[in-house]
């Protein structure tokens, strides 16, 4: 049995010249015991000889940079067996460099778990760090206590010292300690809770900021959560707030749904604005759908009108004409807004997506669902639009539109008929497109799906009205 002392337990350095040399011996993995100073390690494991390894200088062999930069993280990990997982996959990369490209092998996806873990502990640390200053003989003095997951203080401590290069600063951490004396970085031994400041004045100033800045409209407690594990909370000055503020979120949901701000005086010509938005998009290279549509097909309606309609993208005769909701779905949603009582020429009508997306068959353009890149190139124009135009409500017409409008993927079900606060205060509602409802083919199902259509944009009419 072989023994591959190591210096600490994030000693890459010392990893590789050891795992260089036993490869080059061709020592299996089962045969090496890696061990760290201090650590107790297998009694029955032995030094080999100096002879039964190359030296060091001959252990050199080429490995892909991929894998060097996964082991320089994985490394940092706490699990017992980073050491022998990494130089299994070393012996593996080594004879078949091409397996880092296998993401169906079980161990290069442990050691990508162990290395995504890792990433995600130095994002903690740099997000949740918290300096509270105290005063010395030498002036300001900023301490921090911090509870990683894993090895990663040497390896963030570059970061703070870019960050706060001007402060002298120290961050204790059980194991170990980091000082920053504005020109030499030091390391100490581990410290305790109470070895870290307890009050700060600044920390009621930042409280301030973050009740005054929370918005119940982004709130989603599970995502909170898992951003910020309640186990930081007791580092973060403003996490005293937080049960509070999230008790309170729905009622203050409520309250801005019911009564959205008034949209701030228009500076400037908004007219002019939006045709030079307009020129400019007809020039549009943002994603490569323009290479395949006759033109962009940009929004229409007044700059100040007080509701907006979003579409998927244009299809094959709005590609044509230039204009949206020309087509059988635009006629069909013509018919439905003079049904709900709502005046199509006081409205800003435009799409998600504003080149057709499309694919030939025989004379035919078939359309096709636009995919997230697209969505997420075009959104810039869209938000252009909504800045300008600054509606009281906003209709999204299908997923796609569902989608452009809050960011994320929609399920039409569980978001349709009911109003969602956004962030520009604007109130927000997702229902189907127009063309779903030319697309089903059972007649009875098509009615009552149109009559339910209509009933959602009377309602959203009528909203409309009330926040005049």
């Amino acid at each position: 049995m072989y023994r591959a002392q190591l210096n600490g337990p994030d000693d890459f350095e010392g990893w590789r010249r050891a795992a260089r040399a036993f490869a080059i011996a061709g020592i299996a993995p089962a045969e090496i015991n890696w061990q760290v100073d201090g650590d107790s390690g297998d009694l029955f494991a032995v030094t080999p000889a100096p002879a039964a390894l190359p030296p060091t200088s001959a252990a050199i062999f080429s490995v892909p940079r991929p894998f060097v930069e996964l082991a320089e993280t994985a490394i940092l990990h706490r699990d017992p067996q980073r050491f022998a997982l990494l130089y299994a996959l070393l012996l593996r990369v080594r004879e078949h460099p091409s397996s880092l490209e296998d993401r169906a092998d079980p161990l290069l996806r442990r050691v990508e778990g162990l290395a995504k873990a890792v990433r995600r502990d130095l994002h903690k640390m740099r997000a949740f760090v918290r300096f509270r200053e105290l005063a010395d003989a030498d002036g300001p003095h900023f301490v921090a206590w911090f509870e990683p997951d894993h090895h990663i203080v040497r390896a963030n401590a570059g970061f703070f010292m870019r960050r706060f290069a001007s402060m002298r600063w120290s961050i204790l951490t059980p194991e170990i300690s980091i000082h920053w004396d504005g020109e030499t970085l030091s390391e100490g031994p581990g410290a305790t809770r109470a070895d870290a400041a307890v009050d700060d004045p600044v920390e009621e100033i930042w409280k301030g900021y973050y009740a005054a800045i929370f918005n119940p409209a982004r709130l989603k407690v599970g995502a909170m959560l898992s951003e910020m594990p309640r186990k930081y909370w007791r580092n973060l000055p403003e996490a005293t707030l937080i049960p509070g503020l999230v008790a309170g979120a729905q009622a203050r949901e409520a309250a801005m749904i019911a009564t959205p701000p008034k949209p701030a005086a228009r500076q400037g010509n908004a007219d002019a604005a939006w045709q030079a938005l307009r020129d400019e998009a007809t020039g549009c290279t943002r994603c490569p759908l323009y290479r395949d549509a006759t033109q962009t097909v940009f929004g229409e309606g007044p700059v100040d009108a007080p509701l907006m309609f979003i579409g998927e993208q244009p299809g094959d005769q709005e590609d044509l004409a230039g204009r949206p909701f020309v087509g059988p779905a635009g006629q069909l949603f013509d018919q439905a807004l003079e049904e709900a009582g709502i005046d199509r020429s006081r409205t800003y009508i435009t799409n998600a997506v504003k080149h057709f997306k499309h694919e030939r068959r025989g004379k035919r353009r078939i359309h096709q669902t636009p995919e997230t890149p697209e969505i997420q190139a075009c959104r810039w124009w869209l938000e252009q639009e909504r800045d300008l135009v600054r509606p009281r409500i906003i209709v999204a017409l299908g997923a796609t539109a569902g989608r452009a409008l809050i960011g994320k993927a929609v399920t039409i079900g569980r978001w349709r008929g009911a109003p969602i606060a956004l962030e520009s205060g604007a109130q927000g509602w997702i229902t189907v497109h127009p063309s779903f409802l030319l697309r089903m083919p059972d007649p009875s199902r098509r009615v009552e799906e149109r009559a339910r259509f209509i009933s959602e944009l009377r309602a959203i009419g009528e909203q409309v009205k009330a926040l005049a």
